[in-house]
C-alpha cells in the first residue's frame, strides 16, 4: 500500500528520505558488512556516527562551544528527574504549568525539592500561555522550567521569560529543531527523540557546562549529567541505532536549508491548517491565536459524535492518527517537520469535503 499522512503526536513520521537510506543501509552499513545495530558501539566507525550526530546537531542549532550535547536513554520523562537532581542547590525551583507534561516534571522536581508554581492555565483547560508576573520568580530557585510547545494541548511559548541569573530550563521535545532559538539563552534544553529527531527510546539534551557537576548527594550515576558528559554519551551503551537514524534525520534536515528553511515551512504549514479552522463552520480550534503550535494543533467539532465520524472518515482516507490525546478528545494534527507542505493540504481539502457533507 502507499504511505499515509501520518499526524501522529509521536512517535512520529519519519522523512522518507530517511527511511529510504536507513532501509538500504541496513543489512550492511558502509563497508562493514553489518547492521549497525550489530556493530560496537566502542568501534571506530560506530564512533564516527555519534560524533557526526552531535557535529550536525551543533550545526542546526548553532550550539556554543560552552554547552555540551548529551545522548541519553529515558526519553524527556526521565529529564524531569535528573533535572532537579543535577541542578538544585538551594532545592528550589520555579516552573510553569502549561500542561500533562509540565505537570509531571512539577510531580517529580517534588519529590526532591520545593516548587514554586508561577502560572498556571490548567483552569481553562491549558488553552493559552500563562500570563507571567515577574515578582511571582523566585531569585533564588536553582533553575527557571517551561515547557516550550504542549504536545497534548497545542500552545507554545513565542517569549522567553526574564529571569536574570536563573537558568532556563526547557522541555522541547515536540518544537525541538521546528523553528530558530538562541541556545544561550537557555541552561538546559533538553527533547525525547521521537518527535523531530529520530525514532523513541532517548533523548537529547544540550546543557551549559557551568550547570554539569553539582549534582546532589545520592545521585544516582546514571542521572548524573556529569556521568554522561565525562564519557561523550559513551558511559554506557547507548541507544546506537536511534542516534543512527537520528544522523540520517539532522543530514536531512541540512539537505533541506536547515532550520531556517523548515521554520519557514513549518510557519506555512501550521498557517494553511489555522486559517481553514478559525472560517470553518463545523470545525474550530482550541487555543487562543497568539499561543498557537506550529507543530500541535488541537481542534473539535463540538460534537463527540461527529469527532469520532470525522476521525474515521479520515483514516479510511489515508490521513492517520488524528485522534486527540485521550485526555481531552477530539483531534489532533501534529506536523512535525517531515510532514510535508502537501500533506497538510490534502488535510483541509479533505476537512472541507467533510465539512459540506455534514453540515
Amino acid at each position: 500500500m502507499e504511505r499515509v499522512f501520518n499526524f501522529s503526536a509521536g512517535p512520529s513520521a519519519l522523512p522518507l528520505p530517511v527511511l529510504e537510506k536507513a532501509q538500504k543501509e541496513l543489512v550492511n552499513y558502509g563497508d562493514a558488512g553489518m547492521s549497525v545495530m550489530e556493530m560496537s558501539h566502542r568501534s571506530q566507525m560506530y564512533l564516527d556516527i555519534i560524533q557526526d550526530a552531535e557535529k550536525l546537531l551543533r550545526e542546526l542549532m548553532n550550539i556554543p562551544d560552552n554547552y555540551k550535547v548529551l545522548f541519553v536513554q529515558g526519553g524527556a520523562s526521565m529529564q524531569f528527574a535528573m533535572v532537579p537532581l543535577n541542578l538544585f542547590k538551594n532545592k528550589k525551583a520555579d516552573y510553569v504549568n502549561t500542561g500533562e507534561w509540565s505537570k509531571k516534571a512539577i510531580a517529580e522536581a517534588k519529590k526532591i525539592g520545593a516548587v514554586n508554581v508561577v502560572a498556571s492555565s490548567a483552569e481553562q483547560t491549558f488553552n493559552h500561555i500563562p500570563a507571567l508576573d515577574k515578582s511571582k520568580f523566585d531569585p533564588e530557585a536553582d533553575y527557571f522550567h517551561i515547557t516550550s510547545n504542549n504536545t497534548i494541548y497545542g500552545t507554545r511559548f513565542t517569549k522567553l521569560p526574564e529571569c536574570g541569573n536563573v537558568p532556563i530550563v526547557s522541555d522541547m521535545s515536540s518544537c525541538i529543531l521546528s523553528e530558530v532559538v538562541d541556545v544561550s539563552k537557555y541552561g538546559i534544553i533538553y527533547a525525547g527523540a521521537q518527535k523531530n529527531i529520530g525514532p523513541a527510546g532517548f533523548a537529547i539534551v544540550i546543557i551549559r557546562e557551568d550547570l554539569i557537576g553539582n549534582a546532589i548527594a545520592g545521585t544516582p550515576t546514571m542521572l548524573d549529567y556529569k556521568t554522561h558528559a565525562d564519557n561523550d554519551s559513551m558511559f554506557n551503551t547507548p541507544p546506537t541505532y536511534g542516534i543512527y537514524i537520528a544522523k540520517l534525520v539532522f543530514e536531512w534536515l541540512k539537505e533541506m536549508g536547515g532550520v531556517p528553511a523548515i521554520q519557514k515551512i513549518n510557519e506555512q504549514k501550521a498557517a494553511t491548517l489555522y486559517s481553514f479552522l478559525d472560517e470553518s463552520k463545523l470545525f474550530s480550534a482550541t487555543v487562543r491565536p497568539e499561543d498557537r503550535s506550529l507543530m500541535n494543533i488541537p481542534f473539535v467539532t463540538g460534537d463527540d459524535e461527529m469527532d469520532k465520524k470525522f476521525v474515521k472518515a479520515a483514516e479510511k482516507a489515508g490521513f492517520v492518527n488524528l485522534k486527540g490525546h485521550r485526555s481531552v478528545g477530539g483531534m489532533r494534527a501534529s506536523i512535525y517537520n517531515p510532514m510535508p507542505l502537501e500533506g497538510v493540504q490534502a488535510l483541509v481539502a479533505f476537512m472541507k469535503k467533510f465539512e459540506a457533507e455534514n453540515l
